[in-house]
Formats: structure tokens, C-alpha cells, sequence
């Protein structure tokens, strides 16, 4: 039975049937289910007041939308959904243990350390690994996930805990949630001296969501101020009563910087994980688990930090995991030791995949290189129909109040030193609250420097790239800069959040604005006495001027910001400034970690007059 015509093409009454589609499928696949012409589709969605092409991805309120006019139920497969009906066309599955009760073994415990920002979950970390990881983040802020595995003694046995390193600022609140989903048991740091705050509260919500036992740190006893009993009295109120108290929950004194009971807390751990949970895998099933981290090495190309949670990996192994497969060329515990496998709750970082999956992909083994191509390839073309967009002209944030009065939608590029970042930061935007008539879009996002053809995709239309941590690289820069493609740098990701944000509710009116003054590259590093290591360097654009403020590039990743050129030289005489094409030496104070190839990139804050 045919439906009214509609700019007189008819289309089939559905009667209630149900049709079912994939997220971002386009009329076309639609069309193709219904036995109808995409362009009766496109006509019955412009009388709806929607104008889409056949092949442009739709999305599902829109699928919707079109389905109830044309008397179909349009049912969008979820992503889990998605990936299950994937798999079982190639007879595989998804988490489902079984197997003999031999191939069963004990493994270890796989903690997830949450808490506050700068109640020391990070220094904890380092007083356990002997690691100084907040040394290298921006602000003092854990800026990705990390999967670390250390060995303790209990009752004259060696056993060993992984620990997985949530980021500490609440625009991490997805990275920690799936923290819970991967873990067996939560370490809660608390400060002795500060108390519960609300993103304590956050990650206790988080971690109960979960469902997994609680081990509760109290850390920084040794500071003064600090209050133990305090802590204990207030985690009452959240459903978490100490053993001393009568309860069920562990609660540990410690100190980061004296290692104070840290063994405890180690012991706390182990005695939580025999008293409450059954840690048994199978190691005989084919390999499965979860990224924990991607990233893109120069050296080694895409790596992926994984937790194996059932089966063993092992090298020459053919893997899937997310989009991206390949086959394990080598595999490397967190010091860069080469393993030759890798058991249940083992992380471990994975060389030899194509691309670079995204934190919280899962990955799994299979027999044939061309299955994981098959898969991945499925995926990819999945993702790729869900996040597919149309552009408008291209803006800059400055120009925003006027822009969003005609396009009412902000694209964005986003790339990133490593997928957990990217994807944090691309949720968090997301979750902006906006006005209903103005739309922010992902329409890109991605692992490593900026590159041209990250600038072509903006060119397109209009999009502003966000850099997270990485730099445009040469090309990239000039076509951005001829064509005015509108690139921000950002080192700490809530002043990416901060600045979107204030840009789509209008408020943003910059004061400042950054303008590069020159570039330098490293030639070779001198160790000059009582000073520090100089950078012999080669001028290659614009000036470099003595105390402007600098910032160092490697491989196309900021490796230090905040830093000033201290000292500059021609030869053996002080200079003020050296131009393009010169030779000079550079010091940047007390900063010495500077290799040959290096860029040096100068830049000072200029005042910028309000509109």
C-alpha cells in the first residue's frame, strides 16, 4: 500500500513495521531496507522541513523523525549492538568466559586510584613505582591513563598488583568511570588535611556504580593539619564504615612523600582482593581485553597500552582492537622491556597495529590478518557514517557572536598527544551547555602533530583545530596561516573547556593574543658550567628575542611551555635579539633537557583591544 505522494513521489506504508539501521546511515540505507527511491526519502524530509542529500548521514532523531511520518518504526542499533552482530558474522564473541577448569588461573588485581585533584593520587603512584610522572604534566594535573604493574610481598609471597592512573580534573570524569568498568578494586585518596570533596564524592559514585570494593587511602598524615579520624568519620556518611569502626571498608595512613605505609596499603589491597573477589582467568582462550591508552610514536608508530583480561598475548599474534589492527610485532612492559607474553590483568604496550585505537576499545585475537582487516575496516566505515557532518563557512572564536547568528553550529578538529586525551576532551565539550539553537561538532579528531591535511579538512568549511599538546607541523602552519584557519594550542584541558565554552555563550572577548616571534632549531647542546646546557642553535624564522617567552617542540609534541630564553649569544658576545638565517647559542634557565633537532619556538602575549 502506497502513501500519500509527497511532491509526487509516493513512498510504502510501513504499518508499524520496525526497520533497523546502523547510527549515521543515510537515506539511501534507509531506502534500500524499505524497498523505496532515496529521492521520495529526500522530498518527504524537505516537506518535514530538513534538507539532507540521499547520501548524507542522518541522525536518529532525524531517521525517526521520517519513519513516524512515513508510518515505519526506525529502531538505531546501538554501538554494543553494533560490534556484537559484527563479531558473530565472523563466529566471535565478546567477554564470554568458559572453557576447561584447568586453564584457569589466580591473577592479579587490577586497582584504579581515584580521588580529588591534588590530593596526591599521582605522588602516591610515584612513591609505589618510584616514577616521577608529575614532574612532566602540565599544572601538576595527570593529563593521560597509564597501566603500571608492581610487585609487593605478602606473607612471604611475591605478588604482584596493576595499578591503572586515572587523570585528576573532573573534565576526566569519563576516563575515571571507565577506570571502574576495567577495575577489580578502587583506591580512594583522600587528604588527611583537606577531607572529602566533591570529586572524592565523584569517583565514590563511580566506583559504587561499579560495583567493586573500596580501599580507602588517607594520604598526606605527615603534613600538618592533617586528621585521619576526620576522614574516617566523614566517608561514614557515603556508606563507608573502617574496619577499626566496625565496617567492612580498609582504611590505610599514608604519606606520598615519606612513604609512610605504603606496604600497608599494598597489603590492604591484597587482603581485600582474597577476602572479596574470585581473581581467576582463563589463559588458554583467544586473547581479549581493553586499551587502556593510544598514542603515536615516531620512532614506532601506533601504540597501544592494553589490559589483557582473559587469555595470554602473545608476539606474532593477529590483533583488532577498536578501528585499528594489525599483528603484535613486540610487546613492552611499562620500563620498555621486551615481553614475550602477556597474562590476564597484565598491561602491556602493543607495537605493530595500522592506526591508533581509542582508550577504551576493546581488542581481541584472531586467527587470519584479513579477518582483523575485515573487522576494523567494518568499523571504521561505521564510525566513520556516525561522526560524518556537514560544514559551514569558516570562522575564528573571535568572530563567533557574529558568525553564530547565521551558521548556529561550531566545527572542530581536535588532535591530541594520545586518544585519552582527545576523547576526555571531545566529551567534555560535548557536554557544554549551550543554547538549543547552537550545535558543536567533532568532526575530526585524531592522535599526533597537526598536519596538512588536518588544515585541508578545515579549509573545507568552517573549523577551528584544537592542538592538545602537539604543534602544527611546517606545511600545516603556512597553509593555516595563508588561508586563516583559526589553530589553538592547549597544554591543560579545562582552558580548552573554559575558552570553547565562553566562545558559544558569547562571553569571549580575548585581551591577549599570542604572536610568534621566531624559531630555532637545535644543532648541538653545549654544557656550559654553573649555567646549564646551551642550545647551538640555527635561527629559521623571524627573530629571537633575549627574555621573550619560549617553548620547546619535539617530533611535533610540546615538550616543555612556560620557559623564557634567558640568555642568547653570537659567538662570545651577548645579544638582544638574532635574526633569520643566524647562528646564536640559546639558554632557557634552569630548563635543560635539550636535544639536537629540537625547535625552539619564541612568542610573546601582545594586548589586544576589546571590540
Amino acid at each position: 500500500m502506497a502513501a500519500p505522494s509527497m511532491g509526487g513521489v509516493s513512498l510504502p506504508r510501513g504499518n508499524g513495521q520496525t526497520v533497523r539501521l546502523p547510527r549515521g546511515a543515510s537515506l539511501t540505507d534507509l531506502a534500500e531496507r524499505i524497498n523505496a527511491q532515496p529521492a521520495a526519502l529526500v522530498t518527504a524530509l524537505f516537506h518535514l522541513g530538513e534538507m539532507v542529500t540521499a547520501t548524507q548521514s542522518v541522525n536518529d532523531e532525524t531517521l525517526q523523525l521520517l519513519g513516524a511520518e512515513i508510518g515505519w518504526v526506525i529502531q538505531v542499533v546501538s554501538p554494543e549492538d553494533e560490534d556484537r552482530e559484527l563479531l558473530e558474522t565472523f563466529d566471535l564473541t565478546f567477554g564470554d568466559e568458559e572453557g576447561d577448569e584447568e586453564d584457569w588461573s589466580s591473577r592479579p588485581p587490577v586497582v584504579t586510584v581515584m580521588g580529588h585533584v591534588d590530593h596526591g593520587k599521582t605522588k602516591l603512584l610515584d612513591a609505589i613505582r618510584d616514577a616521577n610522572v608529575v614532574a612532566r604534566e602540565a599544572g601538576g594535573i595527570t593529563q593521560h591513563i597509564g597501566a603500571y604493574q608492581v610487585v609487593t610481598e605478602l606473607e612471604g609471597l611475591e605478588r604482584p598488583i596493576t595499578f591503572i592512573d586515572t587523570p585528576g580534573h573532573e573534565s576526566f570524569t569519563a576516563m575515571r568511570a571507565r577506570g571502574a568498568k576495567v577495575t577489580d578494586i578502587v583506591v580512594l585518596v583522600v587528604a588527611a588535611d583537606d577531607g572529602v570533596m566533591p570529586q572524592t564524592v565523584e569517583a565514590l559514585n563511580h566506583a559504587q556504580a561499579a560495583d567493586v570494593p573500596i580501599v580507602v587511602a588517607v594520604n598526606k598524615v605527615d603534613k600538618e593539619g592533617a586528621n585521619p579520624a576526620k576522614i574516617r568519620q566523614q566517608l561514614t556518611e557515603y556508606g563507608l564504615v573502617a574496619e577499626e569502626y566496625g565496617g567492612e571498608t580498609m582504611f590505610v595512613d599514608v604519606s606520598a612523600i615519606t612513604r609512610q605505609g605504603i606496604d600497608d596499603l599494598l597489603a590492604a589491597i591484597l587482603l581485600t582482593a582474597d577476602a572479596s573477589l574470585d581473581l581467576r582467568a582463563n589463559t588458554e582462550q583467544d586473547p581479549q581485553g581493553v586499551v587502556i591508552e593510544g598514542k603515536l610514536d615516531k620512532g614506532r608508530g601506533p601504540v597501544a597500552t592494553v589490559l589483557v583480561q582473559r587469555g595470554t598475548l602473545r608476539q606474532g599474534d593477529s590483533i583488532v582492537a577498536g578501528d585499528a589492527y594489525g599483528r603484535v610485532r613486540s610487546l613492552l612492559d611499562e620500563h620498555g622491556n621486551k615481553l614475550k607474553e602477556a597474562l590476564p590483568a597484565r598491561p602491556v604496550q602493543v607495537v605493530g597495529l595500522t592506526s591508533v585505537p581509542r582508550a577504551g576499545d576493546t581488542f581481541l585475537v584472531v586467527e587470519e590478518d584479513r579477518v582483523a582487516r575485515q573487522i576494523a575496516d567494518r568499523r571504521q566505515a561505521r564510525i566513520r557514517n556516525a561522526q560524518n557532518a556537514s560544514m559551514r563557512k569558516r570562522i575564528s572564536l573571535e568572530d563567533l557572536d557574529a558568525a553564530l547568528k547565521e551558521t548556529r553550529q561550531l566545527n572542530l578538529i581536535i588532535k591530541g598527544d594520545n586518544s585519552g586525551t582527545v576523547e576526555a576532551l571531545e566529551e567534555a565539550l560535548m557536554k557544554i551547555e549551550v543554547d538549543d539553537e547552537i550545535a558543536l561538532r567533532v568532526i575530526h579528531r585524531g592522535v599526533g602533530g597537526i598536519t596538512k591535511s588536518d588544515i585541508d579538512l578545515a579549509l573545507a568549511d568552517d573549523v577551528i583545530v584544537l592542538g592538545f599538546n602537539v604543534r602544527a607541523e611546517g606545511q600545516a602552519t603556512e597553509l593555516a596561516n595563508r588561508e586563516g584557519v583559526d589553530v589553538r594550542y592547549y597544554t591543560v584541558i579545562y582552558q580548552a573547556i573554559d575558552e570553547i565554552e565562553a566562545a558559544l555563550k558569547g562571553m569571549l572577548k580575548p585581551i591577549y593574543e599570542e604572536i610568534q616571534l621566531g624559531t630555532a632549531e637545535v644543532r648541538e647542546v653545549f654544557r656550559v658550567p654553573k649555567i646549564g646546557n646551551v642550545a647551538g642553535s640555527l635561527v629559521r624564522s623571524g627573530t629571537i628575542v633575549r627574555n621573550s617567552k619560549a617553548r620547546l617542540i619535539r617530533d611535533g609534541a610540546v615538550v616543555a611551555d612556560n620557559l623564557s630564553v634567558e640568555s642568547l649569544r653570537r659567538f662570545k658576545d651577548d645579544a638582544t635579539e638574532v635574526r633569520e638565517g643566524y647562528e646564536c647559542g640559546i639558554g632557557l634557565g634552569s630548563f635543560n633537557d635539550i636535544k639536537v633537532d629540537d625547535v625552539i619556538e619564541t612568542f610573546e602575549m601582545r594586548e589586544k583591544p576589546r571590540d
